[in-house]
């Protein structure tokens, strides 16, 4: 039996920050992990392999699309599909091996198996129990489906066997709209993939800023996806090499079949916490199957704790690191904050989507009253000049204080341009603070600017 002040279950991006910061404050720190690699679903099967994928086939639709204006003349790159797929491996196990790495110098014992929660106090991996003042539940997410939807990874697969194909499909039907669902979609149809979206509700990427939603399908579908929104799907039928997709209107009853080589179901995540025996140990759960917290990330039992996926909030690995990180020093004994207020969101397509903070529709909601300040990329010179102009910069805020409340983005980088807001809003800036900062030119920041100056008494590029 091994003695640890905390033992960490799941080395995804939560789990793993945890125990690197609990580390580098002095504690004995131990993280049980299954997998082969650390790094979770976001290092092995998600964010990152994501993200080589559409990086290469951004490239490739920068070589058939804009390479000849820039005078680069020559046969279209043709696509080894197994090249690409060994290249994202590659890339992920630069990741995870990166992770194993982290561990070592900080001297964090990494115990290898599936681990359940028999009492508090104790964690048991195979026939071994390890003892640990805090145990932190880091399990993560999966992939989940809709009724009457089998996943075989095969034919009807989710993101993880979207990243497996053995061959790129003729056609392919994604049934979700959200960022898993775009992100992958593109990535076939720059791939030569005949892509069809189907959403349940009435417009792309639910919850996020209207004028988003609408420009950024406008974008995907000029891009070559077809985008079918209202729509609910009741059945998908697996053959040997294809499958059938029936939808019903929801304005209407006429039920419509479309044909698929593989399906990708993009429909959400679920809190994985099978085996771990919550239930036993009277670890209390929410409606919605997630664990539930109170301020400091403390279950209902003492000394168990959990962050991440597996609790309440977005979804998102940034979440979970910043979640790890505060957690690692509250259990030092130190203050441990995360403002939920600043996380961040992107979809990682091209042009890339990010937004932060509240919707102007959530603010009119609650009878805020607020200004806009909106600035396109057709009036910025360096998008322009790389041929990457579409979209825009939104910026809302309090119309009387100027704070900003929230952002949108849609252009070039914009996931790395959300942050100049970020910091702006956690220290409680306002439009005209970031209208007033000399920005470089020429940039993709300086739509950011020209956005805030929208916000006062107008852009000076449009």
């Amino acid at each position: 039996m091994s003695q640890y002040d905390v033992i960490i279950i799941g080395a995804g991006p939560g789990g793993y920050v945890c125990a690197i910061r609990c580390a580098q404050l002095g504690l004995k720190t131990a993280v049980v992990e299954g997998r082969e690699t650390l790094g979770g679903t976001c290092l092995n099967v998600g964010c990152i392999p994501s993200k080589a994928l559409l990086h290469a086939t951004h490239l490739l639709h920068e070589a058939e699309h804009n390479f000849a204006d820039m005078g680069l003349k020559g046969k279209s790159p043709s696509v080894d599909w197994k090249q690409m797929r060994a290249y994202k491996d590659k890339v992920v196990g630069q990741n995870t091996g990166g992770i194993e790495f982290l561990f070592k110098k900080n001297k964090i014992d990494w115990i290898r198996g599936w681990a359940s929660i028999p009492e508090a106090g104790k964690v048991k991996v195979g026939d071994d129990t390890h003892t640990a003042r805090s145990i932190v539940i880091a399990t993560g997410s999966e992939a989940s489906s809709i009724p009457n939807v089998e996943i075989d990874e095969k034919v009807v697969v989710s993101s993880t066997g979207a990243l497996e194909l053995s061959k790129v499909p003729k056609k392919m039907v994604v049934i979700g709209a959200g960022v898993i669902g775009l992100e992958m979609g593109s990535v076939y149809a720059r791939l030569g993939t005949e892509v069809t979206v189907v959403e349940y509700m009435d417009a792309i990427t639910p919850g996020m800023d209207k004028d988003v939603q609408r420009s950024f399908r406008k974008i995907l579908e000029k891009q070559g996806l077809e985008i079918i929104t209202g729509a609910a799907v009741q059945s998908v039928e697996a053959l040997k090499t294809k499958a059938k997709v029936t939808y019903k209107p929801k304005k209407g009853d006429e039920e419509i079949t479309l044909d698929a080589d593989v399906v990708l179901v993009a429909t959400g995540r679920r809190p994985v916490t099978e085996g771990l025996g919550l239930d036993a140990l009277g670890v209390e759960l929410t409606d919605r199957g997630q664990i539930a917290t109170d301020g400091k990330w403390a279950t209902s039992v003492d000394g168990v704790h959990a962050i991440g996926d597996v609790i309440e909030g977005p979804m998102l690995a940034h979440k979970a690191e910043d979640e790890g990180m505060a957690l690692a020093e509250v259990l030092a004994g130190k203050h441990g904050h995360v403002n939920y207020n600043v996380i961040p969101g992107v979809i990682y397509t091209a042009p890339e989507v990010a937004t932060l903070g509240q919707t102007e529709e959530m603010l009119k909601q609650e009878g805020r009253a607020i200004k806009v300040g909106k600035f396109s990329f057709m009036g910025n010179a360096r998008a322009k000049a790389v041929a990457q102009a579409d979209g825009f910069v939104k910026i809302i805020a309090d119309k009387e204080t100027d704070r900003i409340l929230g952002a949108a983005i849609i252009g070039p980088g914009a996931g790395d341009l959300i942050h100049e807001l970020c910091v702006a809003m956690e220290f409680g800036a306002s439009a005209q603070d970031v209208a007033l900062t000399c920005h470089a030119h020429p940039t993709y920041s300086e739509a950011v600017r020209e956005a805030a100056l929208a916000c006062g008494d107008g852009a000076i590029h449009s």
